[in-house]
């Protein structure tokens, strides 16, 4: 009685794990068939389209001199526009040194800037074989802008002995020292067209000159340059702004 009764179990046991399979395989089908079924059922989305046009369609490449793409010169000009609206807001009057550097130069984070006639007294590299005077007043803002900018100081030279004028008088005024500028990080040519390949190069966010000529040149590549002039020139460009002096454009006192 009792093998008769194991067989009976048995058989039971059997039964139930073929229920079970069967009850796992159905589960697993139905999910199947709810996952294969769900993204025909979900409307698709109308995509936008962008309008293509012959220049899309080919690879960007940084335009060559003389050419400037649409788009860049509407967002120089947008830049241009939103630069001069929060020059407006922030007043020298309520704003540190410091507040004032960084609103004026947008947040830029890198910088390229001539030494003659902007951190030197000198105006000419003919004036630079015999001395280097740095001007007082541009020491504070250079050393301001050297703490949040990766800033470059260029010029052309006549000889290797002017280079090491102005070097010496750069250290003298104390630019090199404490975390200020960055020693290798001014350079010499001998030519103008020099340094406008130095600026070319670095692609800085800011390019400060005094040559109208090569501020014209730039003004298509750089995003915003600062001219210096005594005079106060006609705009050359929507991102091109002027000033008499450096420290003058960062103090505020300059009203564009």
């Amino acid at each position: 009685m009792s093998f008769e009764l194991l067989n009976y179990f048995i058989f039971i046991l059997q039964k139930l794990r073929s229920l079970t399979t069967l009850a796992a395989i159905g589960i697993t089908l139905l999910f199947a068939w709810k996952m294969l079924r769900t993204p025909q059922e979900q409307p698709q989305r109308p995509r936008r389209r962008a309008a293509t046009s012959p220049s899309n369609t080919s690879s960007r490449s940084r335009p060559g001199p003389g050419a400037l793409a649409p788009t860049d010169a509407c967002t120089s000009s947008a830049d241009s526009r939103a630069h001069d609206a929060i020059n407006q807001l922030f007043q020298p009057a309520n704003l540190t040194l410091e507040q004032l550097v960084r609103h004026k130069l947008s947040e830029g984070r890198r910088v390229t800037c001539r030494l003659l006639g902007v951190i030197l007294e000198e105006t000419t590299p003919e004036e630079l074989q015999n001395h280097a005077t740095v001007r007082p007043s541009v020491v504070e803002v250079l050393l301001e802008i050297a703490k949040f900018c990766d800033i470059y100081l260029m010029d052309r030279i006549l000889d290797d002995e002017s280079e090491e004028k102005v070097l010496s008088a750069l250290s003298e005024a104390g630019l090199f020292a404490g975390g200020g500028l960055i020693k290798e990080k001014v350079l010499f040519c001998s030519t103008e067209n020099g340094r406008t390949s130095f600026v070319r190069q670095l692609e800085p966010d800011w390019h400060i000159d005094t040559s109208p000529e090569i501020v014209h040149q730039l003004a298509r590549f750089i995003k915003y340059q600062l001219h210096i002039s005594p005079q106060r020139p006609e705009r050359i460009a929507s991102n091109v702004f002027s000033s008499t002096s450096l420290e003058q454009y960062f103090g505020g006192l300059d009203q564009r």
